[in-house]
């Protein structure tokens, strides 16, 4: 069994505090750390349900020790309320896990057509919907294609990125309904074969036959099972899904002749403003995104119900601003500035893109929120590149320029695994533009209509530090927002190993250049650190 080094943890110096009941409090990493063994067994249900809570020695999971915090450091302890804002896609504010969390303008009289509190948006009463009724949208670069504007210097690169991304659409989508159909017809005939719908991988394994047809599907199956699908139905619904998502790239975020925006306002106009509704929720199931999100920051905790939250004391602000496909950036701009206008302190961006025609727009607005003590937490993206080499949108800097914020955290994704593994392949890295990482790969969260499910993402990772943040403001109020980055900064775990980069076996490199802290979130450790701090 492999052992974790001592060297792979943090430098931080172990600091002994006394807790309101007397017990010593010990921060990550102790003595003979190195004895600790590395877990290589399958993760149980219940870890998979909560792998980014768990503690890297207890339980040999990079997780970010969020239950040894709440067993040893919170216990009794009475916190602050925090208020959170979630940009994203609508939020069911009606979930069992969440309607307990759900922030309440008191200053507004909910449904009299009149803005009572004169923020300039009527009947907010959980926040705002700058998306109106649409859901649906073009990806920036198709909008820039549309407008024609030549003058444009990203219209060159657009025009060029949308014949890629057309062609890779069309590509994918017919070599998904190939394999789908594939499938399903070896699912059909090893059934028949077996004289049975529900069959095993043992069955598949035993069959012998002088069938072509039977033999091929029974390769078909075991190629299946070794790309880690345990039977066909879960390999069906997946393969069904990335039919669907490319289906949806051509017929939505790639399609020209899409008319997504339905709010009536010019969204190259930031005074054209009062456009959207108070209506928060997701338009349709499947927009399950800014559910999941709000979900990690705070689901109810120990209520008996699907998932647990990083942070108690928390009400959530929603923002829907997310659409399917590239945010505006004037709505983000806004959403941004009601955020801290309405008493946010804290607020989580699980989205971005690569052309922002606005951007300054943006800059301004996180400028703005640092300037008034509210943190920004970022998620860096999922195309697996260093962003210090490609622009993201948003960002608190140009390029690797000088940065207007000084509450600015942009999130990598880690997987649930310690090791050279543990980087997310999807997850975006920079040794300046990315500030740590967290949990982000294989996360379970709410969902629409009182379920449950499990998504990766740096959208993941980012919610995950937004309720490390959260915990802090909650529990230390008396710490300024940068205070706060610095404590998540320092306090985390520090990796030395080499690291798979990009999902490339291919490219290994030292943990510490793929992030500016060089170091994984751990809320046991920010909540030592931040009580040490004046």
């Amino acid at each position: 069994m492999k052992l974790i080094k001592a060297c792979l943890l943090t430098a931080i110096t172990a600091t002994v505090l006394t807790s309101c009941g007397g017990s010593a409090i010990v921060s990550t990493p102790v003595e003979n750390i190195d004895n600790v063994p590395l877990k290589e067994t399958e993760l149980t249900e219940k870890e998979k349900h909560n792998w980014g809570h768990l503690d890297l020695v207890t339980d040999t999971i990079p997780g970010m020790s969020v239950d040894k915090a709440y067993a040893e450091i919170i216990k009794d302890k009475k916190g602050k309320a925090v208020i959170v804002a979630v940009i994203d896609s609508g939020i069911d504010i009606e979930h069992e896990d969440l309607d307990g969390v759900v922030w309440t303008n008191e200053d507004e009289i909910p449904g009299n057509g009149i803005d009572d509190d004169k923020n300039g948006y009527v009947d907010d009463i959980h926040g705002w919907n700058f998306l109106g009724d649409a859901y649906d949208e073009q990806l920036e670069f198709v909008r820039i294609i549309v407008k024609g504007d030549k003058s444009n210097p990203q219209y060159n690169a657009a025009v060029a990125e949308y014949e890629e991304k057309h062609q890779e659409a069309l590509a994918n989508k017919q070599r998904y309904d190939q394999i789908y159909e594939m499938v399903k017809s070896a699912d059909e005939t090893i059934s028949k074969h077996l004289n049975k719908e529900d069959y095993t991988k043992e069955d598949v394994s035993g069959i012998t036959s002088d069938d072509a047809t039977v033999n091929q599907a029974k390769a078909m199956l075991q190629n299946m099972y070794a790309n880690g699908f345990d039977d066909t139905e879960a390999a069906l619904e997946a393969i069904k899904g990335g039919v669907e998502y490319f289906t949806d790239q051509l017929n939505a975020n790639l399609n020209k002749d899409l008319k997504g925006r339905k709010t009536g306002d010019d969204p190259d106009d930031l005074s054209d403003v009062g456009y959207g509704n108070g209506n928060v929720l997701p338009s349709e199931k499947g927009e399950s995104h800014g559910t999941h999100v709000a979900g990690i920051i705070a689901a109810e905790r120990n209520n008996g119900l699907g998932a647990n939250g990083v942070a108690n004391n928390v009400q959530i602000m929603s923002l829907r601003a997310v659409p399917n496909g590239d945010e505006y950036d004037k709505d983000i701009a806004l959403a941004i500035r009601y955020a801290v206008d309405n008493g946010a302190t804290i607020i989580n961006g699980s989205f971005g893109k690569y052309y922002s025609p606005h951007s300054d727009w943006v800059r301004d607005a996180i400028a703005y929120a640092s300037d008034n003590d509210v943190l920004f937490i970022n998620a860096a993206g999922n195309e697996g590149i260093d962003i210090d080499k490609k622009d993201v949108y948003p960002n608190d800097a140009i390029g690797t320029g000088p940065e207007v914020s000084k509450t600015f955290i942009t999130v990598g994704a880690l997987e649930p695994k310690y090791g050279s593994g543990m980087i997310a392949g999807f997850s975006n890295y920079g040794k300046y533009n990315v500030d740590v990482f967290a949990p982000g790969a294989k996360v379970y969260s709410t969902t629409p209509e009182n379920e449950y499910d499990t998504k990766g993402g740096t959208s993941m990772a980012a919610p995950a530090v937004a309720g490390v943040a959260a915990l802090i403001r909650s529990y230390y109020p008396k710490l300024s927002a940068e205070q706060v980055k610095q404590v998540i900064l320092d306090s985390g775990l520090a990796v030395k190993t080499n690291v798979v980069v990009g999902g490339n076996p291919e490219d290994v490199r030292p943990f510490g250049d793929l992030t500016k802290s060089g170091k994984m979130v751990n809320a046991y450790n920010a909540l030592i650190m931040a009580s040490q701090m004046k």
